[in-house]
């Protein structure tokens, strides 16, 4: 039966959105992938996607899908690079991994208007601000 699934928590994992660096266009900004966990996860499928109501008409974007096979420990790997007038929209990230022999699942929201200098957070590893989700 469903009740007697065990549900797992995803824990010290996050997903970071970064400006470019100083000097860069900031029409492109970085998605990042953290894996805060002192063990590596593997098997890493993203789903990302936007959706919502932009410009007086609901819009959604392309589902676009990342695998890694394996993320180290205490590492970050770049997902994808997001215009920044999809910003306007919720942008998804659905991730999926292995872990210890078990199959984690989280969906990370960036709801329309988050990603904003007002909620910038330095960003482990890089050393660099940004909106993160833990």
């Amino acid at each position: 039966m469903k009740k007697d699934i065990e549900v797992r928590r995803v824990e010290d994992l996050a997903i970071a959105i970064v400006p470019p660096e100083t000097g860069e266009s900031s029409e492109l900004w970085d998605v990042y992938l953290i894996n805060l966990k002192e063990e590596p996860i593997e098997n890493v499928l993203i789903n990302s996607s936007g959706y919502g109501e932009m410009d007086g008409e609901m819009r959604r974007t392309t589902t676009l899908r990342y695998f890694f096979e394996k993320v180290g420990p205490l590492e970050i790997v770049p997902i994808e690079p997001i215009q920044s007038k999809l910003f306007d929209l919720t942008n998804e990230y659905w991730i999926s991994f292995n872990h210890q022999d078990y199959m984690y699942d989280r969906r990370y929201l960036f709801v329309s208007g988050s990603i904003h200098p007002i909620n910038f957070t330095v960003i482990p590893f890089l050393n660099r601000k940004g909106v993160m989700i833990r």
